[in-house]
């Protein structure tokens, strides 16, 4: 026998994460929640929807988990502290049963819980496979990270490594467990949250963006906004040594273009980078400067080594675009 929509969500969903701030949560019409004093409220959503932003029959706590994470990306490009979430669900019949349910929920509470993120209400529907959150935070008042804020001499620079995302896309459609790599699998389904580097980076960084559809189409974004472009230089892109060994020939384009890396590209001005490098040095922040930004309009790719032969043109470089 089947859960009933209202039983669902009281087994499931109400009560799985800490609910800080939050006066009447799950199961009143609408959630009211109490934002501190004198901060300014953040709000994202994305909807994530199956055989486009996740393989047809990922596991349901894969889903939860890659759900928070790409969506709590957002949040740390803005430099806010995520404190409530809502979900949206679109169930198909056939696998809306308890099991699946109380696995998706343990996905999206394991994640949620790291940073003490409550959710506090949302939807359920029986339709195609697909899931929608909006997350709510915090900044202090005018202290949100932009795009349209990068100036000209700022200094590019991303978290992480890049190109992982991509190269887990591969290993998935190739379908070979020989192929199969542990960590481009938990990249992919739970990539690194960067929430602490959001907030650091607020006292530093001029602008910042997260990389979802790809460094060079998110960097052309803060270039359009800022009024300004962009000359990153491949040789300095940090790769990593599996994705580069292992997919010699497509892991630098994967980097400029293949997008689901949610690392953050941030810009620096020359006045910051000392602070920026102390608190690199200091293991705070995983960072490597990539490029500069100069006058004009668009992103140039160069490389200072030589050794790469790639087309500068933006248009090779788009990154993903659900309508293209």
């Amino acid at each position: 026998m089947r859960d009933g929509e209202f039983a669902i969500i009281e087994r499931h969903f109400k009560g799985i994460t800490q609910q800080s701030g939050v006066l009447k949560g799950i199961g009143d019409d609408a959630a009211v929640i109490k934002p501190d004093a004198g901060l300014d409220l953040v709000v994202s959503t994305d909807s994530l929807l199956e055989g486009v932003h996740f393989p047809d029959g990922t596991r349901p706590m894969d889903l939860g988990r890659r759900a928070m994470c790409v969506n709590l990306s957002d949040m740390a490009a803005m430099g806010a502290k995520p404190r409530w979430f809502t979900v949206a669900l679109s169930v198909p019949r056939d696998i809306a049963v308890e099991k699946w349910f109380a696995e998706l929920s343990d996905g999206l509470s394991y994640i949620a819980n790291q940073i003490d993120c409550a959710l506090v209400g949302g939807d359920t529907t029986c339709g195609p496979l697909a899931i929608t959150i909006t997350v709510i935070g915090q900044v202090p008042s005018g202290t949100a990270l932009r795009r349209d804020t990068a100036e000209v001499g700022d200094h590019i620079y991303v978290t992480g490594t890049l190109g992982d995302g991509a190269a887990a896309l591969d290993m998935f459609s190739i379908g070979n467990t020989n192929s199969f790599c542990e960590r481009l699998f938990e990249h992919f389904y739970a990539p690194r949250l960067r929430i602490e580097s959001g907030l650091r980076l607020r006292e530093i960084a001029s602008s910042c963006i997260d990389i979802s559809d790809g460094l060079v189409a998110d960097l052309h974004h803060v270039c359009s906004s800022s009024g300004v472009a962009a000359e990153i230089d491949c040789s300095l892109i940090p790769i990593h040594a599996h994705t580069r060994r292992n997919y010699p020939d497509h892991s630098l384009h994967w980097a400029l273009s293949g997008g689901d890396d949610y690392q953050l590209c941030f810009t620096v001005p020359e006045r910051a980078t000392e602070s920026l490098k102390k608190m690199i040095f200091e293991g705070h922040i995983d960072a490597t400067r990539i490029g500069l930004i100069t006058a004009g309009d668009g992103v140039t790719v160069i490389d200072s080594s030589k050794a790469n032969t790639f087309t500068q043109e933006i248009t090779d470089y788009s990154g993903y675009d659900h309508f293209a």
